[in-house]
Formats: structure tokens, C-alpha cells, sequence
């Protein structure tokens, strides 16, 4: 993979509660694809894996709200606005295909239940919590660390709340710190930094909070889903995967065995989860089948 930028022009909409969506336009050729960034992140993680469907979609990299060309989450966030927010993009660039990872792929599942202009989505270990199985808990925390200025503690609040990592707290407060300073210095123009963005953390925390035990109202959902995640990630991502395949009427499962939940936004010439899950993507939303409930190994 080259270093060299990707071409892209910008655009926004206005979703329903009159904030402004922005994306990023990769191409202009083929159906409309959007993709949404998991949290503490923004359309600039995600360009490597526009670039890898470009040849075959036009691709809208979304700034999700509190990002980049994007409005404030405002002070009635929750699942619905995300879901406006969907539909505002679909109606502004005809796109109907849609991805999410992580956080995001709550929103699309979601989107894929309730905007009736979503017709197939593929979603990246989305945290669908059940009956409390995935912490909240640190979002006082995490607040308090923010508002004392503490980026790093509350990323690291946030990670060893919810089991995401096991190395020790003060290392991994170093390590957040040592690389804010860094990504302040490496930042492309269009681009937010680490340090903006993980303020939004608290937001997707909140979304997984209200989704909480929602499993069972997908199980009418009658649209294609392609579940994805790797094998190297943390069990509990697998088990929500593996719920969701038998939840979902129209459901296919990949899992990739050498990936983790970063995949597809994977930045090192040696990794190449964003062209694999792009080779994925385009047979999924180029077929017009329904899939029966499944599991591939891949």
C-alpha cells in the first residue's frame, strides 16, 4: 500500500435536527457505498479501505457527528439522530449500501432496521451488550478525566473498563500520551486529531448503553447482513457475532483468522485487513441473494 494521499472531495447534508454531516467522496463511479469510523475515529481512518472499493463504488467516508466536517452531537444524542443522520446521507448522495465498524456498526444495524433506504449492510464486531455484558461504567470516569484535561487517562479508563487490553494503566496513560504528541506532528490538512477525538468516546459509550439488550429486535430484520470480525480479537466480540447469525434471518458470518477488531483500518504496508474485508465487501453488495444462516472461515 502506498504512502502517497488518496484523492477525495469533501460534501455535507443536513440531517434532520439541522446538524451538518460531512464526508469524504472516493470515486465517482458505481452504487453508493457509505462507510461510518468506529469511535475515536473519523473519515481518515477509514480512506485505505475507500481506496481498496473504489474501482467498484463510489464511497462516502463519513465524519460522524462531534468529527471533523461534522456538527456537535447536540443535546439530545442517541441512536435515532445517528440513524438521521443515515437517511440524510442516503437522500443526499443515493448511496444505500452501507458499513460500520465497531460503534458504528451499531448505528448501521440499527440504520438497516429503521431507514427503510438502507438495503444491505455489512458490520465489523459491533459491542451489542447484553443485559449489561459490556461496561458503561466508565463514562463518569472518563468525563471527570476529560473535563481535568487527562486524554490519555480516559482512553485508558475506557479500555480497561470494558477488557479491551491488558497491559497495566500507567503504561498504556505513556503510550496514549507519547502518541497524542506524535499524531499532532503527522496530521494530513482535513484531518482530527487523536487528542479531538477521543472526547467522542463518551458518545459511542452511550450508544452501547441504550442498545443494551436489543438483540431480539432484529430477528425480523429483512435485509442482507454480512457480519465480519477476527479471530484475534476479544471473545466477547465473537460471542455477540455469533448471536447475531442466529438472530438474523438474512445473515452470512466471515471470520478472518489473522485479524483483530483494527482490521479494517490497518495503516502498515504489512497489514492488509482494509483490502481483504474490500474484496468481502464487493461480493457481498454486488450480489442480489439473500443469504441463509451461516458460518465462513476464512
Amino acid at each position: 500500500m502506498s504512502g502517497s494521499p488518496i484523492p477525495y472531495v469533501t460534501g455535507s447534508t443536513t440531517s434532520l435536527d439541522g446538524t451538518t454531516i460531512g464526508y469524504r467522496q472516493v470515486g465517482d463511479a458505481g452504487p453508493g457505498l457509505l462507510i461510518l469510523p468506529a469511535g475515536t475515529q473519523a473519515a481518515q481512518h477509514c480512506m485505505r479501505l475507500a481506496a481498496a472499493l473504489v474501482d467498484t463504488f463510489t464511497v462516502y467516508v463519513v465524519d460522524r457527528r462531534g468529527r471533523g466536517l461534522s456538527g456537535p452531537h447536540g443535546d439530545d444524542y442517541c441512536m435515532a439522530r445517528e440513524c438521521e443522520d443515515v437517511d440524510a446521507l442516503i437522500k443526499k448522495t443515493g448511496a444505500h449500501f452501507v458499513f460500520g465498524h465497531s460503534s458504528s456498526a451499531l448505528v448501521t444495524l440499527q440504520a438497516a432496521l429503521t431507514v427503510p433506504d438502507v438495503y444491505k449492510v455489512a458490520i465489523y464486531e459491533p459491542p451489542l451488550s447484553t443485559h449489561g455484558s459490556i461496561s458503561t461504567g466508565w463514562i463518569p470516569k472518563f468525563d471527570r478525566e476529560i473535563a481535568k484535561g487527562k486524554s490519555a487517562a480516559a482512553m485508558t479508563t475506557f479500555l480497561k473498563d470494558d477488557h479491551l487490553t491488558r497491559l497495566p494503566r500507567w503504561l498504556l496513560i505513556f503510550l496514549f500520551n507519547w502518541y497524542i504528541k506524535r499524531d499532532k506532528k503527522t496530521l494530513s490538512p482535513g484531518d482530527v486529531s487523536l487528542e479531538a477525538l477521543i472526547p467522542t468516546q463518551r458518545f459511542d459509550g452511550l450508544l452501547v448503553k441504550e442498545m443494551d439488550g436489543s438483540l431480539e429486535t432484529f430477528a425480523h430484520l429483512d435485509k442482507d447482513v454480512l457480519l465480519l470480525g477476527g479471530a484475534k480479537s476479544p471473545q466477547f466480540l465473537h460471542d455477540i457475532l455469533d448471536s447475531l447469525n442466529h438472530t438474523l434471518p438474512r445473515a452470512r458470518w466471515i471470520e478472518y483468522p489473522d485479524y483483530d477488531h483494527s482490521a479494517p483500518n490497518h495503516r502498515l504496508p504489512s497489514q492488509t485487513g482494509p483490502e481483504r474485508i474490500a474484496k468481502d465487501l464487493k461480493t457481498f453488495f454486488s450480489q442480489n441473494r439473500s443469504y441463509p444462516r451461516f458460518i465462513e472461515g476464512t
